[in-house]
């Protein structure tokens, strides 16, 4: 029988307030970063270094919430409530390569391999009533959103009226309650490249990057591009378990197991860790993003935005983080 290793125990999360809140906002089904990612911020979770609010899809994908379900359960987190987005950007045509393939695998018996807490996925609630009910019961200036995806969710966020979750708008609830807002986002060393993260959604990205009020840290193309996530890793350093959802990800994505660029773990690791030795941090000031898709840095002594700058040294510093993170057993398979 084939089987993956799930686990009979409890749920690894137990709320404490005193833990900085952490809410992922992925387009969860297109590259294998957004899993990577997805599994650092659950052993950061593990290890008491954050309490993960929330996770929103930020795509319009069938196949997204559902594996982001069975991520959860599987790491041990099912009650980590997802939101979804209906109007947003289809990537149908990108979940095939590793999220619909994974909700579809069974064993010999038919049964799926991977287990789910839910049933419906129809029922879920959208990201931004999600992002305003998560928002509204948190302290003040405590959450740090970890945008690893299209902008869409967060544009729409902005937006927002009062409703029952809270009196103020958008605007005033993300002041009041987000301390950062670190995104994988943009590039810098190149002025005509247009990164896929906001060229699939320009106007979100235009409206996030001209309105987000409080600090806002983007990782760029470049240097996800230039960390890279070992083959070898997938290859020899999870014979600890049979079915691992992470590596069958990886070789649905990339039969070939190729290695991989890490954009959307790399933003995690300083999300989460704020290591001055992995990262540079650029001077404060503003993102302009241009009609084209491209990303135009302004150093203003009093700017709220910045984005992070890495070396060669840091790059290996960088990659020798990710195995360790990944390789990591988390605490539903001890």
């Amino acid at each position: 029988m084939i089987y993956s290793c799930q686990s009979n125990k409890h749920s690894n999360q137990k709320l404490n307030s005193d833990l900085p809140g952490v809410i992922l906002d992925t387009d969860m089904g297109n590259y294998i970063d957004d899993v990577l990612a997805l599994d650092a911020i659950y052993k950061y979770a593990d290890s008491k270094q954050i309490q993960l609010l929330a996770i929103m899809s930020n795509i319009k994908e069938d196949y997204s919430p559902e594996y982001l379900d069975i991520m959860n359960f599987w790491y041990g987190y099912p009650q980590i409530p997802i939101g979804i987005n209906t109007n947003g950007v289809d990537c149908e045509r990108d979940s095939i390569t590793y999220a619909m393939k994974i909700a579809a695998m069974q064993d010999e018996y038919n049964n799926p391999i991977f287990k789910r807490s839910l049933s419906d996925y129809t029922n879920l609630p959208t990201a931004i009533e999600l992002y305003r009910k998560t928002l509204s019961q948190q302290p003040d200036s405590s959450v740090t959103i970890l945008s690893i995806g299209f902008s869409t969710n967060l544009a729409q966020l902005l937006d927002t009226k009062a409703d029952k979750y809270s009196t103020l708008t958008g605007k005033e609830l993300i002041t009041k309650k987000v301390k950062l807002l670190c995104t994988m986002a943009g590039c810098f060393n190149e002025a005509i490249i247009s990164e896929y993260n906001i060229a699939e959604d320009i106007l979100s990205a235009q409206k996030v990057f001209h309105e987000w009020p409080t600090t806002l840290i983007t990782l760029p193309f470049e240097v996800g591009a230039n960390v890279i996530y070992p083959s070898s890793s997938i290859k020899n350093d999870f014979n600890w378990c049979d079915l691992h959802p992470l590596v069958e990800s990886y070789k649905l994505a990339y039969p070939s197991l190729d290695n991989q660029p890490t954009w959307d773990i790399c933003a995690a690791i300083y999300a989460i860790e704020k290591d001055s030795s992995y990262f540079t941090l650029s001077k404060p000031g503003t993102i302009h993003i241009t009609n084209d898709g491209t990303t135009q840095f302004s150093s203003q002594q009093n700017g709220k935005q910045f984005y992070l700058i890495t070396d060669s040294i840091q790059e290996r510093r960088i990659e020798k983080r990710i195995i360790e993170l990944a390789t990591q057993k988390p605490l539903s398979q001890r």
